[in-house]
């Protein structure tokens, strides 16, 4: 199994040859059978589906869009004139200005900062030459669009609208990886010479289609890409300035699993650049099956990632609404693998240490450096267990323990705030903040004890976490998690085949004992989207759906694209409105896991250690959702769980989840809760007097 980093690496470099093209796996699961309570809603919505895309923020896709209700207002890069419709530069562009900053010593949240004069250089990220084609045995070009193409990147995903498969063909970068994106061409500037800050991404020589680069999205980068000061707290409510997101790109990117840093070392090192500040533009035809929902529907312009970092805390906050921390696998918590890695020499293990798993985070900078952390990444070596060569994997944190690395900044500033902010750390626990995978494969074996040498070290041990599939469960509400893949992923636990690219870190349920380690629960609950498809057009869909697409068209920047997840959601909103009686009574929420390191204008407000992070965008599909209505209500990825615990009478998850938080307060400034922290259900997205 391997990390969703390196998955997408594999994915990139190994996809399927013309042979497996073919080749379909086909494991059907009879539906799920409608239980006792499903009909027992508090509202005309029967049925929920929520679809989580990948790795993108507000103002990155909306930072343009001007709701079609003029009696709606939206907070934006447009509306705050940071940008004009065009997207270039606005009379307030400057209120977005990025800087660079100094970090020697010890890991801060506010470091002494100066402003760019010119962002660092935009670099390219994705394949020059699209997947799909290279796979066919087309080695140049940026394109290869043709009929018998488009039928082989079916036999890949079966996803997609139809008319979005010749997308899987297109948009190849057409340059080397991780140099200045000579495509980049921003009201006269290329990519070595941008203004400091917001930049669009498209243009005549960009399309929207094509591949682009992914920033850093890990936890101690996000927090510190805010520049959160509670002393500064009295301007916009939480003291975050939203003015650091390069410098971390360029200082640290995603981490080194404590291997000294590289020499030469320059902004380019890191290979991302200033890829955070990119927008794409709505009003000239970006994301136009997203605006034509946000037209139509309803949506927030104040929806949170829950988690600071990147996809596998934000989807366990998703299901269980509280974060996890590292056991025995028995329910007791207990001390991550902490050997230590020697920099220079990061493969060899210190002492009589077996390994260098080095699994507590330390974002202090390594001597020397500025802002190079001392250890963090996704892992290092094979990744096999057992292996003598693995190093690193920083993704912990005791974050009760003020004298552990990175903590104090967080654990201060919440102190700090007018309003101090718990930060619901339990003594004892080590707290996963990055990606790892799930304790159980999908067939429910244990994946953190198997010693098979194609298995992966970086995993969690099994939880004992509630979820909201428990509650679900003990209200009897029928639910499922559909994972596009899945039926592959069975046959493939350990990630061999090029065409598994199920999301294993996605799913909240895989790392939970109850539901795993109960084969009529897997069999139940755990489920693929041709499932979905299925259950959709007969009418037997579970009362709660959550749908991930597969790695190919999540919308992940460099490994898909945001036109492909467009294409994923369209086909199961076409799929639900051609049936009218589950159109009649269903919510179908269309949001992203994370804001993907890309910046964002948006208030944040401080909930705990672990979050909120960025604006996320939020978009709810229904018969009473209808009007362009633009919610401000506060809400992070918990306020799904409030929704459907409203919605069926249940109660929260635990006692200590974040589904206990009150639906905010607001008085002159509605964005901002005055009873913070607090998060609302989602519920004024709806007006079902329509």
């Amino acid at each position: 199994m391997q990390s969703d980093r390196m998955k997408r690496q594999k994915f990139r470099q190994n996809l399927m040859s013309c042979a497996a093209l073919s080749a379909m796996i086909a494991n059907t699961m009879a539906p799920v059978a409608a239980v006792a309570n499903d009909g027992n809603a508090n509202s005309q919505i029967k049925h929920v589906i929520v679809i989580i895309g990948e790795n993108r923020t507000f103002d990155h896709i909306f930072a343009t869009y001007q709701p079609v209700n003029r009696n709606e207002s939206i907070s934006n890069l447009l509306s705050k004139k940071i940008v004009n419709a065009d997207g270039t530069p606005g009379p307030k562009y400057f209120e977005a200005l990025q800087f660079q900053a100094f970090d020697t010593t010890k890991y801060e949240m506010t470091p002494h900062k100066v402003p760019y004069l010119t962002l660092p250089p935009a670099l390219t990220g994705g394949p020059s030459t699209p997947y799909v084609c290279t796979a066919l045995g087309v080695t140049t070009g940026t394109s290869c669009v043709s009929p018998a193409n488009e039928t082989a990147a079916q036999a890949i995903e079966n996803g997609l609208a139809s008319d979005y498969y010749q997308y899987m063909l297109t948009g190849g970068t057409g340059q080397a990886g991780g140099v200045p994106d000579a495509r980049l061409n921003y009201h006269g500037h290329d990519a070595s010479h941008l203004p400091p800050g917001p930049f669009q991404i498209t243009s005549a020589s960009f399309p929207y289609d094509a591949y682009a680069a992914s920033p850093v999205h890990r936890f101690y980068q996000m927090w510190q890409q805010m520049d959160c000061d509670a002393g500064a707290s009295h301007f916009n409510g939480a003291g975050c300035a939203l003015d650091l997101f390069p410098w971390v790109e360029v200082t640290v990117g995603a981490g080194s699993n404590g291997k000294a840093q590289p020499a030469p070392f320059t902004t380019s090192t890191t290979g991302e650049g200033s890829t955070s500040m990119g927008f794409y533009n709505v009003q000239r035809g970006d994301a136009p099956y997203l605006k034509s929902l946000a037209d139509t529907y309803s949506m927030s312009d104040n929806f949170h990632q829950a988690v600071n970092g990147g996809t596998g805390a934000n989807h366990i906050m998703l299901g269980t609404g509280d974060a996890i921390w590292f056991s025995d696998g028995n329910g007791h918590a207990a001390v991550p693998p902490n050997h230590g890695v020697n920099p220079s020499n990061p493969g060899v293990p210190l002492g009589s240490n077996p390994n260098s798993l080095s699994e507590i985070e330390n974002p202090n900078p390594q001597p020397g450096t500025n802002n190079y952390y001392i250890q963090d990444g996704y892992g290092g070596g094979s990744g096999a267990p057992g292996a003598s060569t693995n190093y690193g994997g920083g993704s912990y944190s005791e974050c009760s323990d003020p004298s552990q690395p990175g903590v104090p900044a967080i654990l201060n500033y919440l102190a700090a705030l007018p309003h101090p902010v718990n930060p619901r750390c339990q003594s004892g626990h080590y707290y996963l903040l990055n990606n790892y995978n799930p304790g159980y494969f999908g067939d429910g074996s244990n994946a953190y004890t198997d010693t098979n040498a194609s298995n992966y070290v970086y995993t969690i041990p099994p939880s004992n976490l509630p979820n909201i599939g428990d509650l679900l469960n003990q209200h009897q509400v029928s639910w499922a998690y559909y994972g596009d893949q899945f039926n592959r992923y069975l046959n493939d636990k350990y990630d061999l085949s090029s065409l598994d690219a199920y999301c294993n870190i996605c799913n909240w349920a895989q790392y939970s004992t109850s539901i795993m380690t109960n084969a009529a629960q897997r069999t139940a609950h755990l489920k693929d989207t041709t499932d979905l498809y299925t259950a959709i057009q007969n009418g037997s869909l579970p009362a709660v759906s959550y749908v991930k697409p597969s790695g190919v068209v999540d919308g992940h920047p460099a490994s898909s694209k945001l036109i492909l997840f467009e294409g994923f959601v369209k086909k199961i909103v076409d799929g639900v409105k051609a049936n009218p009686q589950l159109w009649a009574d269903t919510a179908i929420f269309v949001t992203f896991d994370e804001g993907g390191g890309y910046w964002d204008s948006g208030y944040v407000q401080p909930v705990d250690f672990f979050g909120d992070g960025t604006r996320i965008p939020m978009i709810v599909v229904s018969k009473y959702s209808t009007g362009g209505h633009i919610s401000h209500t506060y809400t992070d990825h918990v306020s799904i769980a409030k929704f459907i615990e409203a919605n069926w009478h249940l109660g929260p998850i635990t006692n200590r989840s974040r589904d206990n938080l009150p639906n905010p307060r607001t008085e002159s400034n509605p964005y901002i809760p005055v009873n913070s922290p607090a998060i609302g259900d989602l519920t004024d997205l709806f007006n079902y007097g329509h």
